[in-house]
Parts: C-alpha cells; sequence; structure tokens
C-alpha cells in the first residue's frame, strides 16, 4: 500500500513539474523577439544603416509587415498556418512583424515601437497582392536606416 502512495505522489509530482515547465517556457517566437529587440537596442548609436539579415540572431527566409487592421484570419492565411498569441492591430503605428523559416513562424514582433523599444517597417515591390501586407526575402535588399528618437530605435526601408 506504501509503495502505491508512493509511485502515485511521485507520478503527480512529476506530471506536476513537467506542467508548469511547459507553462513557463517561452514559445520560440517570444525567444527570438527578445533576442531581436537585444540585438536592435544594442546597435552603436554611430551607425546609420543596418542589414536586417545581419542583426536577426536567428534563421528566417521571409519576413511580412501586416498594415494596421488586418485581420487574423488573413495574417492566418498569408503566413499558412495558425498559431498561438496573434493580435490584430487596433491602431496606426502598431508594428505586426511575422519572420518565417521554411514555412513556421520563428519571430513575432507587435505592438507600439515607444512600448517595445524598438519598430521595424518596410514596405516591398513584391506585395502579396490579396493581404495588406508587405514581404521581403532573406535574398532581397535588406538595407534598413536607423532613427532614433526618445529611446526608441526604428529600422525603416523607406
Amino acid at each position: 500500500m506504501k509503495n502505491k502512495n508512493l509511485l502515485a505522489i511521485v507520478t503527480v509530482g512529476i506530471v506536476s513539474v513537467f506542467v508548469l515547465v511547459n507553462l513557463l517556457m517561452k514559445d520560440l517566437w517570444d525567444i527570438n523577439e527578445d533576442l531581436l529587440k537585444e540585438e536592435v537596442l544594442s546597435i552603436d548609436k554611430t551607425v546609420e544603416t543596418v542589414n536586417l539579415s545581419d542583426i536577426t540572431p536567428f534563421e528566417w527566409d521571409v519576413v511580412y509587415s501586416f498594415d494596421p487592421y488586418t485581420t487574423k484570419d488573413t495574417i492566418y492565411e498569408t503566413v499558412g498556418y495558425k498559431w498561438d498569441n496573434i493580435s490584430e492591430t487596433v491602431n496606426e503605428g502598431i508594428n505586426q512583424i511575422v519572420f518565417l523559416k521554411d514555412g513556421k513562424v520563428v519571430c513575432y514582433l507587435y505592438g507600439y515601437p515607444q512600448n517595445n523599444g524598438y519598430g521595424i517597417y518596410f514596405t516591398s515591390q513584391n506585395e502579396t497582392g490579396k493581404t495588406s501586407s508587405s514581404i521581403l526575402s532573406i535574398k532581397d535588399d535588406l538595407i534598413f536606416e536607423i532613427t532614433r528618437s526618445d529611446d526608441v530605435v526604428v529600422l525603416s526601408n523607406n
């Protein structure tokens, strides 16, 4: 009887630890967003332009920038699948950037640059046509100008 109770307690403990660890772990796209933020914010103040591929500390092949008010369904349709924690942009000026590698989201940037400490804005020649988004490939010209104001770093290719 003691062995059964001990086994039950150990089993519950292991399952509880496993569930807790999974709840506390961040998703890959959140981890990569934190790393991207660190890279952008560490760009020397004397630098005026940067290659986006040089400051992304993860592998990617396509990046989308979605216009304000783009619906979740449109974003899901554009990137090819649904994932957790996506938000619709509810105002002008919000960043909604999705980096993909082999069709999977590897970094998701969402929010106001003044809240995040940085922002990324780009337009592209290869508009998708069916959504209000811009798309860049790792093979495109990825030179971005850097502007700084009020402790916010903004990268833009315009």
